[in-house]
Formats: C-alpha cells, structure tokens, sequence
C-alpha cells in the first residue's frame, strides 16, 4: 500500500530528547526547525510546534501515519515540519532529535530511500549532527544506532489471513531480520489486515542493504506467495469466498451505525474483493481513502459536535 524510509539523527553536543529538560530542547528546536524550513523539499510547508496543535489535529496525523503515536504525545520543545504533498514529514524533539521521513504509495522503497537521503545531506550542511567514526550515527535507543534508518512497507494481507498462513509468513520474515508490526507499529493491532514490515537491525550495514533486504527479501515474496495461495484458496473456496467478500459491500451500504474497527475489517475484504475483479467499475483508490477517511479523529474533524465514546460508530446512510 506504501511505502517508507525514516532516519533517526540528533545534533552534537546537545542532550537527548528524553534527558533534556524544557529550556534545551526548545533550543533545539528553534534551532532545527529553521533549518528544515529553509530546505527547497519544505518551501510552503506545514510547520508548527506540538504545543500549538489541538487532540484531535494530533490524532489526525497518527492515523495518516505522519507522525508517531509517541510524538502526538509531546508538547513544549517538540514539532513537526510536513511538506504540501504530505511525502516528507520532519518530527522535531520525538525520541531523537530528528526523525525525519519519505513516504511513497505502493513499493517504491528505494525511491523512498533517494528522496530522504537527499533531504538528509542538504540538511547535514546546515546542522551538526551527532557522529562517530566506529558506531555511525548516534541514537537515544540502541536499535537504531548506525544508520539510524528504518525501512518500512505497509502490506495488505487479507488473503493469507483468511488462508490462516499469516503466523507462518511472519516466523520466516523474523529469522530474515525483519519485523513484522500493526497498522501503527509497535504494540498495535492489524487493523483492516494491514501490516507494517521492516527492518530490525541498523548496526554494521549501510542503508542500500537496508532498502534492498525489505524491497527483494521480503515484499515481493509475500506478495507472489499472497497471489500464490489467493488463486489455491480462491479455486477450493469459490462458493464460500464470493460470499464472504460480497457481505462487507452490502453490510457497509445498509448498517446502521457501525464502528471503526468494524469498518476498517470491512473494507479490507472489500479492497480484496476488488483485487479479485468480484466488484466491476470499484476502484481500489476509493476503498483506500475509505481507510483514512473513516478513522475516528477525521471522523471528528468532519462534525461540528463533539464525538462521545458511542459516536465513533457512524451511521453509513
């Protein structure tokens, strides 16, 4: 579904995010923040102070996998800085002080890769980062010492959950070095059968390794042995699969009020359903937008009154 390349860099000489009390990291950030604003990739950017955004312009961001949960948690020192189009997004003083990111639609992993790392060189000529010779760049959490790079894809695996040959795939990604995470990372649910791979490991390789590890190793194997098995399941369960594909589109059309968990699961047999041409002139881009657009806080966003608990189920009509 898409894809993206994140770097972890802090500056010399100046504390970590998580040790720094409040007069020094909002230094840092008036000290990068410029800095990332003046970048030709950043002209005409979104650019504003975490302190500054409300709950819900916070959740928003999470749920369209532009900043971190964790991040979404900070307040005064921390920020953002997110281009137009919504490719590159710069958190400010998260748990590094720069976690700095490209995102692409569909595998286009290394392209991902270029765009950031080019973003990262012009920015280097204008901030001193944190380096050493023997270790790479250095990091607040051991795991990303080195290259500081994450390589990460999200996949749509509907098929090979229905199949149960789910767990399998991710036991082999693991012994390949790759982690296999929910739909917002680390600790979190698959919702809608969507699953974050990447890699584990940043010590000791350079990040073409990286790139090249979680595009040739890993995606397109699942995605063969997705199309593999979908044909095997497809052909033994014929009768049974329409159904289960054909229930979501009539249950989302005529609910009455359904909840979001309920409706990302929906549309992911939805989306299969339109992979497997079972529903002529559907577009897969709409049931994509479908995922953003009915989160719980752009639900919000898109009432004037205030949600309660309840009001995250929305009538369909």
């Amino acid at each position: 579904m898409s894809s993206r390349v994140r770097l972890a860099r802090n500056l010399k000489d100046a504390t970590f995010p998580g040790w720094a009390k409040k007069p020094e990291r909002v230094r840092v950030f008036d000290l990068i923040r410029p800095a990332v604003e003046s970048l030709p990739e950043m002209q005409d950017a979104f650019s504003e102070a975490m302190d500054n955004l409300s709950a819900l312009d916070k959740q928003i961001l999470v749920e369209r996998h532009l900043i971190s949960r964790e991040h979404a948690a900070k307040s005064s020192g921390s920020g953002l800085v997110l281009n137009r189009d919504e490719t590159f997004c710069v958190m400010i003083n998260e748990e590094d002080h720069l976690r700095m990111q490209a995102l692409r639609p569909g595998l286009q992993l290394r392209q991902a890769w270029s765009a950031i790392d080019h973003l990262d060189s012009e920015l280097e000529k204008k901030l001193d980062y944190a380096f050493n010779n023997d270790l790479g760049y250095m990091t607040a959490c051991p795991t990303n010492l080195g290259t500081g790079i994450r390589v990460s894809a999200m996949l749509h695996l509907p098929g090979l959950v229905l199949a149960e040959q789910i767990n399998p795939i991710i036991q082999s990604v693991n012994k390949l070095g790759l982690a296999v995470r929910g739909l917002y990372g680390e600790g979190t649910e698959a919702l809608g059968n969507i699953f974050q791979v990447s890699n584990q490991m940043t010590l000791g390789e350079n990040e073409n390794h990286h790139c090249r590890a979680a595009g040739t190793r890993f995606c397109p194997k699942s995605l063969s042995t997705r199309k593999t098995r979908g044909r095997r399941f497809w052909r033994r369960n014929r009768r049974s699969f329409t159904t289960t594909l054909a229930a979501p589109t009539a249950f989302l059309a005529n609910a009455h009020s359904i909840s979001s968990k309920e409706t990302m699961n929906l549309l992911s047999l939805m989306r299969l359903g339109v992979d497997m041409s079972l529903f002529p002139g559907t577009e897969r881009a709409l049931v994509d937008e479908l995922f953003i657009l009915t989160q719980p806080a752009h639900l919000q966003k898109q009432l004037s009154d205030k949600l309660s608990a309840e009001g995250t189920r929305f009538d369909t009509r």
